[in-house]
């Protein structure tokens, strides 16, 4: 009996190819189609079948149905720098929203009805309260990335006879070291990495291309917070990458369309991934320079996950110490250095 095929747009990304290792561990057949702009060859080669392409072409995205026949699809093409869609609108709004519509009509139009969208918490905008947000809350971005995606998610209600799953989220960390897979973005913005890399002797060359020479930095340490530096949301990828699953396998019971956030319901300060660090890495000597505040940043920003769990039946498992040590373990790893160094220089 042959497995049943899914389409992962986006599948040699970060998120995107941790989730295709978990469909494998879950009897699905992924299929991977992506550009490689930002993906990468060595994460797509792992998937079951990939095909190279642009998710905008509408006849690639057609030929890969009819050549697999697949019953659902995992959406996760899309540009994530935040600050670059601010300077770069067009570029988002064409990939993340316009291309991520032609994907969702040609599919639609093959006879693809289940699809698992891969948003974000951004789509709410700006948050000043400190308790976990919770998807009824307002949708109000304020940046091109949340407007994009938002738009996205909107559109992908609107096709008739589709039923969807958006999962909102903030930040994403860890890997899967012993599938080696993990996250080698270029340019690098996430804390987690920005934390570890500097730790574990990574090669100059990798630091400098990463701008991670000086080392790294909090940014202010008098929020009203429980130590006051910043509270954000962190979930490791692997237990994000099984909420995807959840997800589909959600849709293909049945289950009608739905907007879940993806949250610990409490989240870490920039001090606790500090002393998750010196405590994993057995560097006790860490000590990062405390610098003035980022203007705009909220002082507690994480997600209320209660309505994936009551629903979904999805728990985070692994703690930020998980985290930072598989992070590093994958850090290590020579794939990752050779994947920065060559980003860097295109």
């Amino acid at each position: 009996m042959s497995l049943p095929v899914v389409l992962v747009s986006g599948g040699a990304g970060y998120i995107g190819s941790h989730v295709v290792h978990v469909l494998q561990q879950s009897g699905f057949m992924p299929v991977v189609l992506d550009s490689l702009v930002n993906g990468n060859l060595w994460a797509a080669e792992k998937a079951d079948a990939f095909r190279q392409g642009d998710i905008g072409d509408a006849a690639f995205v057609r030929a890969a149905c009819e050549e697999f026949k697949p019953v659902a699809a995992l959406h996760f093409a899309a540009f994530i720098e935040v600050g670059e869609s601010v300077k770069n609108p067009q570029k988002y709004f064409v990939n993340n929203r316009d291309k991520a519509k032609i994907f969702f009509d040609t599919i639609a139009g093959c006879g693809v009805r289940h699809v698992v969208f891969s948003s974000t918490a951004a789509v709410y905008g700006e948050v000043t309260e400190s308790d976990p947000i919770k998807e009824t809350r307002p949708t109000e971005p304020i940046n091109p990335y949340g407007q994009a995606k938002l738009d996205a998610e909107t559109h992908l209600r609107t096709i008739a006879g589709v039923a969807s799953v958006a999962l909102r989220y903030f930040n994403v960390a860890g890997a899967a070291p012993q599938a080696s897979l993990g996250e080698a973005h270029f340019p690098e913005s996430h804390l987690i990495p920005r934390v570890v890399l500097p730790l574990i002797g990574m090669p100059a060359a990798v630091q400098v291309a990463l701008d991670l020479a000086k080392g790294f930095k909090v940014f202010g340490d008098d929020y009203p917070t429980r130590d006051g530096t910043a509270v954000r949301d962190y979930i490791h990828v692997m237990d994000l990458a099984e909420a995807h699953v959840l997800a589909l396998r959600y849709l293909i019971g049945g289950g009608a369309s739905d907007v879940f956030n993806l949250g610990s319901g409490s989240g870490y300060s920039v001090k606790e991934i500090v002393d998750a660090a010196r405590s994993a890495l057995n560097r006790p000597d860490f000590a990062p320079e405390i610098v003035a505040r980022r203007p705009g940043d909220p002082a507690t920003l994480i997600a209320d996950g209660a309505k994936a769990r009551s629903v979904l039946g999805w728990q985070p498992k692994r703690d930020v110490a998980a985290m930072i040590g598989d992070a590093a373990q994958w850090h290590r790893l020579p794939v990752y250095a050779e994947t920065i160094v060559e980003k860097s220089g295109r």
